[in-house]
């Protein structure tokens, strides 16, 4: 974000606002995190402030502080029309584009407030009249972290505000194992520790509460629906419909499968294939220099990070896993030379 942005924005929030707080459907722990951090700070400034979801967010994000005030457009549909209508300005988290949010994208886009974009996915559309897009940062919530302090604010960062951070910051670094080359992400890391959270208890709430149905899942996932092409350095899971009614599907439930794909030894893509209403969900990840944003983008119209991304295919899973196989040869020399 350009300082003379910066300085837009903090003029515009200088009175009291009515704010709407949006993030991507599908909602994950930065998501939820950055915008429940950015609901605390904003409230603490005095404006009146709402959050609104695409769809519901897996249980396990559920402890977050002010999680209570989140509104989800499907279930509730009048009262976020009705948030969307009367919000003077809307911050647009965690996604680059009005396309993300699903069927809340026509009232967004119709909007009259004023949109701001925080986000670290590339390629941001221009929907929005400010832009804070950074796609080296770990997360969305440390750049909300930066946003704060570019305000002039770290001091309204208050324990519950830090704990909202840190769930994001963890969750969208596997728990500081990717997209976490920055010493500036732990120097904030640090910092929230100093605001008085609990690292372990955060990581216990986050990944130590899966259902039965979920850890089961998980073990059919691997045991049974794991493929691996050692020639092409790549594995992958697909779960159909019947799969996961099996096991009982919650939302959130498989969260992270993708990532034991790619902990097989010598395997530098993986991708997770499930079906649900109607949709193919494609979880792609990969190491190194090998981008996942440009297979995504290419064959399945979506996108997100080099090592990271993600979409939705409106075929059969089995013609999507088919598209998946048949372009591995055109990356086979890729995927052997990744660094």
């Amino acid at each position: 974000m350009q300082k003379s942005e910066l300085i837009g924005i903090i003029s515009l929030l200088e009175t009291p606002k009515k704010i709407l707080i949006t993030t991507h459907t599908n909602p994950d722990g930065d998501a939820i995190g950055s915008s429940l951090a950015m609901f605390g700070y904003l409230q603490k400034k005095g404006h009146t402030v709402s959050v609104m979801i695409p769809d519901p967010d897996p249980a396990f994000l559920h402890w977050m502080p002010f999680h209570s005030s989140i509104l989800v457009f499907r279930d509730q549909q009048e009262l976020c029309l009705a948030s969307i209508e009367k919000a003077e300005v809307i911050f647009c988290l965690d996604y680059n584009g009005l396309g993300r949010v699903s069927d809340a994208e026509e009232p967004l886009r119709n909007a009259r407030a004023i949109k701001i974009l925080i986000d670290h996915h590339r390629n941001p559309a221009p929907d929005f009249n400010y832009m804070f897009s950074i796609i080296e940062t770990s997360s969305t919530c440390e750049l909300v972290y930066d946003f704060i302090a570019g305000c002039g604010d770290t001091g309204l960062i208050d324990k519950d505000i830090a704990a909202c951070i840190y769930a994001g910051i963890i969750t969208d670094t596997g728990s500081f194992s990717y997209s976490c080359n920055y010493e500036k992400t732990y120097l904030i890391t640090a910092d929230l520790y100093r605001k008085g959270i609990d690292g372990e208890r955060i990581h216990r709430l986050v990944y130590d509460t899966y259902s039965e149905g979920r850890l089961r899942l998980l073990g059919f996932a691997i045991s049974e629906k794991l493929v691996v092409l050692h020639e092409f350095h790549t594995a992958y899971i697909y779960l159909s419909k019947e799969d996961l009614d099996r096991f009982d599907y919650q939302v959130g439930d498989t969260e992270d499968i993708v990532n034991y794909g790619l902990s097989v030894a010598g395997i530098n893509l993986a991708a997770l294939f499930s079906e649900r209403d109607g949709v193919i969900r494609v979880s792609l990840r990969s190491k190194g220099n090998f981008s996942v944003n440009d297979i995504a983008h290419k064959y399945f119209n979506g996108g997100g990070h080099v090592n990271a991304a993600g979409a939705n295919s409106y075929l059969s899973l089995e013609e999507t896993v088919r598209i998946f196989v048949e372009m591995l040869p055109d990356y086979k020399e890729k995927l052997t030379s990744v660094y």
